[in-house]
């Protein structure tokens, strides 16, 4: 099952497959017309993503990481493989999870995932495009040590991972978590972006900055 998300300009499109017992936001977006597909953070049901890919007739020529917890990346070395592309992300403060897949997912009784380490690190201030789309990457700790954003300025459109939900923030329980350090981020990096971009997030509906700016608990309180 995928569900159709349309971002705001012609130039592009975009659908969500969830994937996995963790109902994770697998995310592949392309742009017009060239059909020039990424896909965000593949955390497993690798078939499921193939044949996303196939119905979309899309051309998928990367794999972006937003972070390195199991739910985001479990089916990321099986699909780099399968679509021989190259993985880009997530910043190198999460290498040691992807140095850990494998006991990550034997946790959840996930077979068949891998250890790995992307083509490309990501940092704040660094780009990467898709097609004739560009994303400006925003690193936004807290969540995970190397949590990064994929920013479109022209389609005023963000891809937050689980830095930011719809009425929520990511937990920040798990090793290299911290409350402070991810509400920062959401203060310094992603509020000044402007309450008319909308984004998608790692598990349930999208949002926008000024939803979130206005009614997200998490967010008022610290304002």
């Amino acid at each position: 099952m995928t569900e159709q998300t349309d971002t705001q300009q012609a130039k592009a499109g975009a659908i969500i497959v969830p994937v996995t017992l963790f109902e994770q936001n697998c995310t592949i977006i392309w742009d017009e017309p060239g059909k020039k597909a990424v896909v965000i953070d593949p955390g497993g049901d690798v078939p499921k993503i193939l044949e996303a890919i196939k119905q979309t007739g899309v051309t998928v020529e990367k794999i972006w990481l937003t972070h390195g917890h199991i739910d985001h990346v479990g089916g990321a070395a099986e699909l780099r493989d399968a679509l021989k592309v190259p993985i880009e992300g997530p910043h190198a403060a999460d290498k040691f999870l992807l140095d850990n897949v494998v006991e990550s997912g034997a946790r959840f009784g996930m077979t068949g995932v891998r250890n790995f380490e992307p083509d490309r690190w990501l940092d704040e201030g660094d780009s990467v495009s898709i097609g004739g789309l560009t994303f400006d990457i925003l690193h936004c700790p807290g969540h995970s040590p190397g949590s990064v954003v994929f920013y479109n300025k022209d389609l005023r459109f963000a891809h937050v991972g689980d830095v930011l939900f719809a009425g929520s923030v990511g937990r920040t329980d798990l090793p290299g978590g911290s409350h402070a350090t991810l509400i920062n981020s959401i203060l310094t990096k992603l509020l000044p972006l402007g309450d008319d971009v909308g984004f998608i997030c790692g598990h349930g509906a999208g949002s926008s900055i000024g939803q979130e700016r206005m009614t997200n608990p998490f967010i008022t309180g610290e304002m």
